[in-house]
């Protein structure tokens, strides 16, 4: 998707911070602590250790994300993309939540770090990929991770593809604030699973984003954020969906396809919720701990 001009973005609404600087070991390990690292109550350290990662300088600096003023930025370069996906998905939700569910939104935190970040789950670095915390309410993004899906996950991470990984995270967000994360027991697996349920009702929250993104005003200037998304984006996003699936995970990392070990849902599951959403724009519809359990994968 592209942002269009005269939109007004707050610099202050991504914090950048950076900590020490990580080495990341590749393969199957970062694509493992990917899917871990949204696995939400839990500390984080222990899935950094591990990989091959080594850290230095763990002082935490922080700053407003500033050099992001233009939608030309914005459309050009991954952090800015970041914050004006943030900005977009505030907009959306601010409306949206309390009309289907009556519950006021409230802007979950957003974070830029490169290396290694302090959070309300526990110690992270660049490892574990993007990931919500729920104790602080902040969302965790080092967007070097989009190369990472476009080379480990052999997906084109394009801009639709990086604003779906913000969009799925803000979705664990909403989760939060309107208790389903709190009443999930999401320490099982299995197709049936509360943690796929999860995973797969925040998929289902960014496609309802993201299907109307293109008619989501700027509060401060009436005009949409967001050009209409073109076939090919959507292809991009639905690709970094599937690349995720736990079934695609298992045979990367040379494993069959084991239903009762999914934590997150299989590739067709989570681009088939991530559809639902886009197309019935329904806080209802994404629900998924309100349909039968061999209804998961279903459309209707």
């Amino acid at each position: 998707m592209t942002f269009q001009e005269g939109g007004n973005f707050d610099s202050s609404r991504v914090q950048r911070r950076s900590g020490g600087k990580a080495a990341i070991g590749g393969g199957v390990g970062v694509i493992a602590l990917v899917l871990l690292s949204q696995l939400f109550g839990v500390d984080l350290t222990q899935f950094a250790s591990l990989l091959d990662t080594t850290s230095t300088g763990t002082q935490s600096q922080s700053s407003d994300l500033t050099g992001c003023d233009t939608a030309d930025r914005a459309n050009a370069d991954d952090e800015c993309r970041y914050g004006w996906t943030m900005e977009s998905l505030d907009a959306y939700w601010a409306d949206t939540l309390d009309t289907q569910t009556g519950v006021a939104y409230t802007m979950p935190r957003a974070v830029s770090f490169s290396g290694s970040v302090s959070t309300g789950c526990g110690s992270a670095t660049s490892a574990v990929g993007p990931f919500y915390c729920p104790a602080d309410e902040t969302v965790y993004i080092d967007v070097s991770f989009y190369e990472v899906l476009r080379t480990d996950f052999g997906t084109t991470g394009g801009p639709l593809a990086q604003m779906y990984i913000t969009a799925h995270e803000v979705g664990h967000h909403i989760e939060h604030i309107t208790g389903v994360l709190g009443d999930a027991d999401r320490g099982g697996s299995g197709a049936d699973s509360d943690s796929v349920r999860v995973e797969l009702m925040a998929d289902c929250l960014a496609g309802m984003w993201a299907g109307a993104a293109a008619t989501t005003p700027d509060p401060d200037t009436g005009r949409p954020f967001l050009e209409p998304i073109t076939d090919a984006q959507l292809r991009d996003a639905l690709d970094a969906a599937a690349a995720v699936g736990d079934d695609r995970i298992q045979e990367a990392s040379g494993s069959s396809v084991d239903p009762h070990q999914f934590t997150h849902g299989s590739a067709t599951q989570r681009q088939r919720w991530f559809t639902r959403g886009y197309e019935r724009g329904s806080f209802d519809a994404c629900n998924t701990f309100e349909v039968a359990d061999l209804d998961l994968g279903a459309d209707g």
